[in-house]
């Protein structure tokens, strides 16, 4: 063996006992962190294994309430469709007993038609109105009722011209407006995105509560001038009426309404003073006075110069009163409560004398969302376009002749 060779064993063999060393500190601190780690599993080990024991017992224990729960909703589930039948039952039982007696309202026609206490003084005509139709139709029942959507305020007018296009839809929100909608057609109406597809007309001034009205092409609607109803002044309780023309957007007439001392008509409907109104004989307005703060009041419009052919006194009270309308020359007067709740044409006045109170159908109109505040009948298709709480509806009618029994 060469000196070489002889140096290299010894440096192999002076390494030899440091690496021993460093190997038996690797191996140790190796042991421990392993050591670690099982206790480390054997605590998440147990762990688990007590929280699947307290899952199984709370499961055991939730199983049972479930049970009950589930059994207790079938119940009142029953409960409430038993209710709602009986509900349904009583409505029923309530219509039929109520439309067999007279309605209240309409017991003083007597008296206030054949001159009793409730007779005003002079310059009331309330004689018959002669028909220029030979309309004979009354109403016999609210047929069907149909949500079109939601627009606006809780208080506005929608409608049709009962003389014009026959898709045109117009919308007159809020009670104090100057600006009215104008749709093609009932669908874009009825579309998400309704206003970006409708046309606005604005009006030289702003109209008074939902009295509105859409009629050949004219927009006849109430103003209060300076120191009209509600502002004080000289004309604190007088309106003008306006003609204003939709295709030319102008005033074409003008006229104070020939009523003193002008009130709301309808009870619920405190921001309404004169309430237009179309049928098949025309134009007409109910209105109320200070005169008789009890009962509605009746006239009969001339279109052309808004001249008032004749007036007439109602039996109908004003109490509880939310909205009317005319159908063949006969006032249907709506009542309702505070708070809504179902509505019913609870007194009607034929202004020519034809149906009597005793012939007359008192019908009640379907569930809904709130109270009127406004209806519009048009006279061409024989439907009631409704403003109701912010929801457009159309309710459609069922006519009988005047001289046919209820």
């Amino acid at each position: 063996m060469g000196p070489c060779t002889a140096l290299l064993v010894l440096l192999l063999l002076s390494w030899a006992g440091p690496l021993q060393g460093q190997q038996h500190h690797l191996m140790e601190y190796m042991e421990r962190r392993l050591a670690a780690l099982e206790e480390r599993l054997a605590q998440c080990q147990d762990q688990s294994s007590r929280h699947a024991a307290e899952l199984r017992d709370f499961k055991n224990k939730m199983l049972p309430l479930l049970e009950v729960a589930e059994k207790e909703r079938e119940t009142l589930r029953t409960e409430a469709d038993t209710i709602a039948g009986r509900v349904d039952r009583l409505e029923r039982e309530v219509d039929y007993l109520e439309t067999q007696n007279p309605a209240l309202p309409c017991v003083e026609v007597d008296e206030k038609v054949t001159g009793g206490p409730g007779t005003k003084g002079k310059g009331r005509r309330n004689e018959k109105y002669d028909m220029v139709t030979d309309c004979g139709y009354t109403i016999s029942q609210v047929r069907s009722m149909k949500i079109l959507k939601r627009f606006g305020g809780p208080a506005g007018l929608w409608t049709k011209d009962p003389l014009g296009p026959t898709e045109k839809i117009f919308v007159l929100d809020g009670t104090q407006n100057d600006t009215a909608f104008v749709f093609p057609r009932l669908r874009d109406f009825t579309l998400a995105m309704a206003a970006r597809k409708a046309s606005r007309i604005r009006v030289p001034f702003p109209w008074v509560g939902t009295g509105q009205l859409v009629y050949g092409g004219f927009l006849y609607y109430a103003r209060r001038p300076p120191g009209g109803p509600g502002g004080g002044g000289d004309l604190e309780t007088t309106l003008q009426l306006i003609k204003f023309h939709l295709a030319n957007r102008t005033v074409v007439d003008s006229s104070v309404f020939p009523a003193e001392g002008l009130i709301p008509p309808y009870g619920l409907t405190s921001d309404t003073y004169i309430d237009l109104a179309a049928d098949e004989e025309g134009l007409w307005a109910v209105y109320a006075t200070r005169e008789d703060d009890r009962h509605l009041c009746l006239a009969k419009l001339d279109p052309q110069t808004l001249d008032t052919e004749q007036q007439w006194d109602t039996p109908c009270p004003r109490e509880n009163a939310e909205a009317a309308f005319v159908i063949c020359g006969t006032l249907y007067v709506v009542y309702n409560t505070r708070p809504a709740s179902r509505a019913r044409v609870q007194c009607s006045f034929d202004a020519s004398g034809t149906l009597t109170p005793e012939r007359a159908a008192l019908p009640y109109f379907p569930r809904r969302y709130g109270a009127h505040a406004s209806l519009r009948y048009n006279p061409r298709e024989r439907q009631l376009y409704a403003w109701d709480d912010g929801y457009q509806i159309v309710y459609k009618l069922e006519m009988r002749k005047k001289e046919e029994e209820v």
